[in-house]
């Protein structure tokens, strides 16, 4: 009789736990964005200079490091054939597409690029594809259809810009083209199982369409979407992230010494005012253009780039981490030709872990409306910025030196924390911070 009572109790047991695990999987897959990607972080993917193969296959070997590292969505740079006609450099640039629904050869197949995803799932990562709805390459099959692109008044296919030789303007006035395009999009969803885009010039094109997009798209599943856009129009339909754009060159601005670290914080309070509160800010020291154009984070940032991640990740907003900034890459990387990143080491690992870790451990620093808005702090120095994050009873407090001199301060006789990072005590008794000092406050309550 014992015997049989201990095994129904160890039954019910089994039944109920297997009861609760499925509800907890249901409450994970009925949560939407933006909801749901309240505290993700999110990694650039450059599959052409990843890895001396420069392949999918290759890439997917670093995923148990990225893993490590706390990654959840992996935005990957357009992966369709590139345009032989006009092409710029020998291997073009990624966003000239010959083939919105196609695999670039040089780094594999349909079924590598979908092993990716699958892999990438099995590790809880999301998969956003980078989409160029803005042009095509001159060597596209729809440059044979009439009235599919932007003519001049001569009637001559035109580039969107006139740098951009190697792409023509898509003619968004034509419903039939959109309709294809829509599709196009569709495709990837249905076909590879990905979890969004990253849509890049996202203003050129007519809000009205990525409406229509996203109200396609949303039939097939939800989609985190992303516009490599800075006005708040992206946020009324169809985007739950833009580019921090204007923060980005803010950052750069305070890093050569033509702003001041307080011009930041003016920046960022009429950025709340002016963005819908459930708007998702993408914040990076770096990316393909920044890196590849405009320098690597050591020579825009010097020694204070590691200061300007810790800013970038706790002031407000999604963090973004580029291809190879984790092992310090100190290289402009070729944007036409190919250019491998070095992973002799990897040497930032850890300090960006431990950001995304500080991200994901304290609901202060969620993305968008489930986190705290910053509350900044006078210490009474313009080249230190301070501020607190307070959400539902968790706090962090963040207090850093932007500049390469020494800096006085006034610490609020309130702020006694432990630093995160350095484990030191932060407090009223100090009255100055080295060149790029941070220190980082974290106060949790606790769910149990």
């Amino acid at each position: 009789m014992k015997i049989i009572t201990n095994l129904t109790f160890l039954l019910l047991l089994i039944v109920s736990c297997s009861q609760a695990k499925s509800e907890d999987q249901e409450t994970e897959i009925t949560l939407s964005f933006p909801e749901r990607s309240k505290d993700m972080v999110i990694y650039e993917v450059n599959v052409r200079q990843y890895t001396p193969e420069g392949t999918f296959k290759a890439f997917a070997e670093h995923l148990p490091r990225l893993d490590e590292l706390g990654v959840d969505i992996l935005w990957i740079m357009p992966v369709q054939p590139i345009g032989e006609k006009n092409r710029k450099g020998g291997l073009g640039s990624y966003y000239s597409i010959k083939d919105y629904t196609a695999i670039n050869p040089e780094f594999g197949n349909m079924t590598d690029f979908k092993n990716l995803v699958e892999e990438a799932h099995k590790r809880d990562m999301l998969v956003i594809l980078d989409w160029v709805a803005n042009h095509t390459a001159w060597d596209h099959s729809w440059m044979e259809i009439d009235g599919y692109h932007t003519k001049d008044s001569l009637g001559k296919v035109i580039s969107p810009v006139p740098d951009w030789s190697d792409v023509a303007d898509l003619n968004y006035d034509n419903m039939d083209m959109q309709n294809d395009m829509i599709e196009a999009l569709r495709f990837w969803v249905s076909e590879a199982d990905i979890d969004g885009y990253r849509c890049d010039v996202a203003g050129f094109v007519p809000m009205e369409f990525w409406s229509r997009a996203k109200d396609s798209l949303d039939v097939d599943k939800d989609l985190f979407m992303l516009a490599e856009w800075d006005e708040p129009k992206m946020h009324e339909d169809a985007f739950h992230m833009s580019y921090g754009w204007g923060l980005h060159h803010y950052m750069n601005g305070v890093a050569k010494g033509e702003k001041n670290a307080d011009s930041l914080v003016s920046f960022i309070n009429k950025d709340l005012e002016r963005y819908p509160s459930d708007a998702i800010r993408m914040n990076f020291t770096t990316n393909h253009d920044e890196n590849s154009w405009n320098g690597t984070v050591f020579e825009r940032f010097g020694e204070g780039h590691k200061a300007f991640a810790v800013f970038a990740f706790t002031v407000q907003g999604m963090p973004l981490i580029y291809s190879g900034q984790e092992a310090g890459l100190d290289e402009r990387l070729a944007f036409f030709e190919k250019d491998t990143i070095k992973w002799d080491t990897v040497k930032y690992q850890d300090f960006y872990a431990s950001l995304v870790d500080l991200k994901k451990d304290n609901p202060a620093l969620f993305n968008g409306e489930y986190g705290g808005q910053p509350e900044f702090v006078d210490v009474g120095n313009p080249m230190v910025i301070a501020y607190s994050r307070v959400k539902d009873g968790n706090q962090v407090d963040v207090i850093i030196n932007l500049s390469e001199e020494n800096q006085s301060v006034s610490i609020p006789e309130s702020w006694n924390f432990a630093d995160v990072f350095s484990g030191g005590q932060i407090s009223n008794s100090i009255s100055e911070l080295q060149p790029y000092q941070y220190f980082v406050g974290s106060k949790t309550v606790s769910n149990e």
